[in-house]
């Protein structure tokens, strides 16, 4: 079993994080039983957020009566004191506890400072003084927010997407954090879906003495895999190499991440997929986006009305509109038959 300490939290963990996104798309006893399952199997640390629907609770249920036995990290995306006060309070009833381990902005426009008019670190602090969180910290997808946050020694953990997809400014990241011994969280460890090779996203990250990947798990054979990974962490060697220069090459550039910031979007398209179908098509079998439902889906890109919402929310500053329209242009031809995936 192989450990990570998150910064000056003195938190260690199994280096799995149990990403808890994905379970709010399952039902209540699915959930509960891939959580006890991955707690059964090593992993400790699980991650949620208030704005992840129910997904707190279903946390809450899998491990009430054993609160002292795990670490849970959750989120508000509050932007005044007000919201801020509520997403707390309702939080801890959910997860049925009375504190939450690390308690994190969930992706601010800016970074929250003592003095900088809003409250919302003040609120930090008097909740940390309640004894209602342990750590104070942040979530980004935006990497200026991001550096500011960890050189401000202001907050305890960065969770900030990381993978063997992603370049010298998020590298940047994990050594500046590793210099302030503030942990790193690696959320979008699998790219938001599309590295399908989670040994070597594994091996990867685990070059990292300093990361935890949370990994996004909502059926049991992904589990499955990455609790083997427990046991049995895997190394980089030259296949796993070969893997992830295949996929470099191939997802080099401009591509979604799915993290869903764009939305909602006025004309109901479904971005965060539709905006990278071309690399799905490719990258999982095709005959499920080949379907008259997905046919329907990105031929509602149609009706983009060209508001721009979508590219100004864009963390990775992508051009979303064109994106899309690119990417409807290559399911057309793929579904027609003109292109061929296979």
């Amino acid at each position: 079993m192989s450990t990570v300490t998150l910064g000056a939290t003195g938190i260690a963990v199994e280096k799995n994080g149990f990403g808890a996104l994905p379970v709010q798309r399952v039902s209540e006893e699915t959930a509960v039983r891939l959580l006890r399952k991955a707690y059964d199997g090593g992993i400790r640390f699980f991650d949620t957020a208030r704005y992840y629907t129910d997904s707190e609770r279903k946390l809450g249920k899998a491990f009430a009566g054993m609160r002292e036995k795990t670490v849970i990290a959750s989120k508000t995306m509050a932007l005044d004191v007000e919201s801020f006060e509520r997403d707390l309070e309702t939080s801890l009833r959910e997860l049925g506890t009375e504190y939450i381990d690390i308690y994190q902005f969930h992706n601010p426009p800016f970074c929250p400072k003592p003095d900088d008019g809003t409250g919302l670190y003040e609120a930090m602090l008097k909740a940390k003084s309640d004894g209602k969180i342990r750590h104070i910290s942040i979530t980004s997808h935006r990497s200026h927010v991001a550096k500011e946050a960890v050189e401000s020694g202001l907050y305890a953990t960065l969770q900030y997407p990381f993978s063997y997809l992603t370049g010298e400014v998020e590298l940047g990241l994990v050594k500046l954090c590793k210099e302030k011994n503030v942990g790193f969280i690696a959320m979008k460890a699998l790219a938001g879906g599309l590295i399908n090779n989670s040994r070597a996203a594994a091996a990867f990250i685990g070059q990292f003495d300093n990361v935890l990947p949370i990994w996004g798990i909502q059926r049991e054979h992904e589990l499955d895999e990455f609790l083997s990974y427990v046991t049995a962490a895997p190394q980089m060697d030259d296949e796993i190499t070969e893997v992830i220069s295949r996929d470099r090459a191939m997802l080099a550039g401009e591509f979604c991440r799915a993290c869903g910031y764009c939305l909602p979007c006025p004309a109901e398209i479904d971005i965060p997929q539709c905006a990278r179908m071309s690399l799905l098509l490719r990258r999982a079998p095709s005959e499920n986006f080949l379907t008259p439902e997905w046919q329907s889906k990105m031929e509602q890109i149609d009706n983009c009305i060209n508001c721009g919402a979508c590219k100004g929310r864009c963390p990775y500053s992508l051009d979303t509109p064109n994106l899309l329209r690119r990417n409807l242009a290559d399911y057309r031809d793929v579904f027609s038959g003109k292109v061929s995936v296979k």
